[in-house]
């Protein structure tokens, strides 16, 4: 092979004041040379590479890269511009312009071409030393890493060895600043996706797993938190969201040339004997959407020290212990344990409540109550009647709400013990049903479900009947089990416990309701779509998640869901009101949230709770209880169990539940103005003046030295 790069591919001069139009004077030298052979098609390649990502990095230097057909052998030219020009570096303009040409399917070639790259790029006395040299011949030298020759001699005589003609050498030698372990983690990426190419230069990688409950606003709030301190740290991160559109998984090779990992999640991270064996931070997702730069640092400590989480198979019989099992080893509490087994069946029960509910909803909008005692759709079906368009509505969302307590018990049952749980969390949630009882019911089927495929797990049992364990025998014992468990011993007491509860929600009235109400809209607005929030939330789906529901279940549905949309419209409305209280990023933020408090996304107040917790959350908990108390005291009721003001038609009472929501959103507003207003004025002596968009600080204002989130 060729030498990487001669005299003749470099340009000290680099006229062009554009990305296209530097990537085409240096893709002419190539085409000079021979290596390119049709300089259209591969400048059309490098512009969809372009497309897909910036390549310009910190420090001032471009690398538009591209694999292409019309390349004959790996190759880099370079130009030096006076003008700088933007190749999307978030400090400015590059001088420094390395185009990097590889044949199409060579992967290791483009790869090794970009590791020997950044082992140098690294190093500010060589990008130092390329910004001085005078001659073409000396900057091809520097670039391949040889000594410099004088001018006179040929490019033949001042060739040696190249980084990028062993490979062996970029993963092996030690450099400064971590730069051999940045490039031996791209030679180790193997097929990383190509967008991932111009990050190689990272002397750190992180992979990380977000995922929330509802899998909606957490979820990706995390991602986008830790993806941006990564990126203000100089590192490498990829995130994999596990939100409720499903996942793409991570590549093996990325995770495999991953230095670190990093868990921000509430629900179980899906096959997480992935990223076994690395230096791991496991916390809860607010923590990724708070605190994002603290992590980061925590588990590059972590990798300084080599501890790691344990290999998937380092222990005997592990392979056989449920994800929770594993997760636990980790040092999580039972309690802690416990919450994230609930929440991952919650989660993937949303889904399910959502749909039914607005169907159902729907239908009786459509064709008014008495629609529920209508014959099946299959038996009798006019297209011309209105009717019958609202019982086929009626009857969807009813199957819908056939499999929300199967669906809880699995998925409880499947936190716990993987997928051998789900078999006997299905059938004991089924029975649940069958037996009336209910919600709670659910919740018990499932963890008694867990629990026994755990128990079953950990029984050594012969070579020759592994096989068949997964597939026969534990969906056969357990499913057993649960079952005469739930018929005969514990199903009926927890039916009777249902329907007191049932028949208790049925007889609130006055003073009773409102007190309900009041800890309804406590609990929303206490942690904005965390673990208490999904458990009032939890508590008023599973009383609607029925054929017939009562009208207490109605009336907590209702004030759940006003409650829960009072602190981004609070915040969206104070940002309004005083602008000046709130950083620039704040106040763009509230815009937002008038959208995502209208449609009963709590979590829209996140980066406002985030920057300011003691002053946010205290003033949300508030109004969310005025109008979950109101909402009672108004008797308002909601068969829906989602959609904010757009399913204020399928509500009852629906002017007073409207005043409801205003009325808390008013006292949010004023106490969080208020509280706000006595910290700019009880101590402006000590305020440090900051630039827009950028929180004040101040001597002894701990609560005020916090970055709000961006979203």
């Amino acid at each position: 092979m060729s030498e990487l790069i001669t005299a003749d591919l470099v340009d000290l001069d680099l006229s062009a004041d554009t990305k296209e139009a530097a990537a085409r004077s240096l893709a002419e030298r190539m085409v000079a040379a021979g290596r390119v052979t049709d300089l259209d098609g591969f400048l059309a390649d490098v512009a969809a590479r372009e497309a897909q990502m910036p390549t310009g990095l910190d420090g001032g230097i471009g690398i538009p890269h591209c694999r292409s057909e019309h390349v004959t052998e790996p190759t880099l030219a370079f130009g030096r511009s006076a003008a700088r020009i933007d190749f999307g570096a978030a400090d400015g303009p590059a001088d420094l312009i390395f185009l990097i040409a590889a044949p199409a399917g060579a992967d290791s070639d483009h790869l090794t071409i970009l590791s020997s790259l950044a082992r140098q790029l690294m190093n500010a006395e060589f990008t130092g030393a390329l910004r001085a040299a005078e001659d073409p011949r000396q900057a091809a030298a520097l670039i391949r890493g040889d000594q410099p020759e004088p001018s006179t001699a040929t490019d033949a005589e001042a060739s040696t060895k190249t980084p990028a003609a062993d490979a062996s050498g970029d993963q092996t030698t030690a450099t400064p600043g971590g730069q051999a372990a940045a490039a031996a983690g791209v030679a180790a990426s193997g097929a990383a996706p190509e967008p991932a190419a111009a990050a190689a230069f990272a002397p750190f990688r992180i992979v990380a797993v977000t995922s929330c409950p509802t899998g909606i606003a957490h979820t990706y709030m995390a991602a986008e938190s830790l993806e941006r301190a990564a990126q203000d740290a100089g590192i490498e991160l990829v995130v994999e969201t596990q939100g409720s559109a499903g996942f793409d998984r991570l590549a093996p090779a990325t995770i495999a040339a991953a230095d670190a990992v990093i868990f921000a999640h509430d629900v179980e991270v899906r096959d997480k004997d992935r990223f076994a064996g690395k230096p791991t931070v496991d916390v809860g997702v607010k923590a990724g959407i708070n605190r994002p730069a603290e992590l980061i640092a925590e588990v590059r400590e972590k990798a300084a020290r080599g501890e790691i989480s344990a290999p998937a198979a380092a222990s005997a019989g592990a392979d056989r212990l449920a994800p929770m099992d594993r997760a636990g080893e980790s040092g999580d509490r039972f309690g802690t344990r416990l919450r994230k087994w609930l929440m991952t069946g919650v989660s993937y029960m949303v889904p399910f409540v959502a749909a039914g509910g607005l169907l159902i909803a729907l239908a009786f909008a459509i064709g008014g109550y008495e629609i529920a005692s209508a014959k099946s759709v299959a038996d009798h079906f006019v297209w011309t009647e209105t009717d019958s368009w609202a019982a086929l509505l009626f009857q969807i969302g009813g199957a819908a709400f056939t499999f929300l307590v199967p669906v809880l018990a699995g998925y409880i049952a499947y936190g716990m013990a993987d997928r051998p749980g789900l078999v006997p969390g299905f059938v004991g949630g089924y029975i649940a049903t069958t037996i009336k009882a209910g919600f709670l019911g659910g919740l018990v089927a499932g963890l008694i479900a867990g629990a026994v495929v755990m128990g079953i797990q950990r029984f050594k049992v012969p070579a020759s009947l592994r096989g068949i364990m997964p597939v026969v025998v534990i969906p056969l014992i357990s499913s057993a089990i649960v079952g005469f468990l739930m018929f005969v011993v514990i199903g009926k007491p927890i039916a009777s416990a249902q329907k007191g509860m049932t028949d208790w929600l049925n007889g609130l009235s006055g003073t009773n309701a409102i007190i309900l109400g009041v800890i309804l809209g406590l609990m929303m607005c206490f942690d904005l779509g965390g673990p208490v929030n999904k458990v009032a939330y939890a508590f008023a789906t599973g009383g609607i998640a029925v054929s017939d529901p009562s009208t207490g279940s109605l009336k907590i549905m209702a004030a759940v869901m006003a409650a829960g949309m009072v602190p981004p419209l609070a915040m969206a409305l104070a940002t309004t009101v005083r602008g000046q209280l709130f950083t620039k990023t704040e106040r763009e933020n509230g815009k937002a949230a008038w959208v995502l408090g209208a449609s009963f996304i709590s979590e829209g107040a996140i980066p406002f709770a985030a920057a300011d917790p003691l002053r946010v959350i205290p003033s949300s908990m508030v109004g969310g209880a005025v109008t979950g108390a109101l909402s009672m005291l108004f008797d308002c009721t909601l068969r829906a169990p989602h959609g904010g003001i757009f399913v204020v038609p399928l509500i009852g009472q629906p002017f007073l539940y409207l005043l409801a929501i205003a009325a808390g959103t008013a006292v949010s507003t004023g106490l969080v103005i208020v509280l706000k207003g006595m910290r700019k004025t009880t101590r402006p002596e000590t305020a440090t003046p900051a630039a827009d968009g950028e929180p004040a600080t101040g001597a002894g204002g701990g609560g005020e030295t916090k970055v709000p989130v961006t979203v």
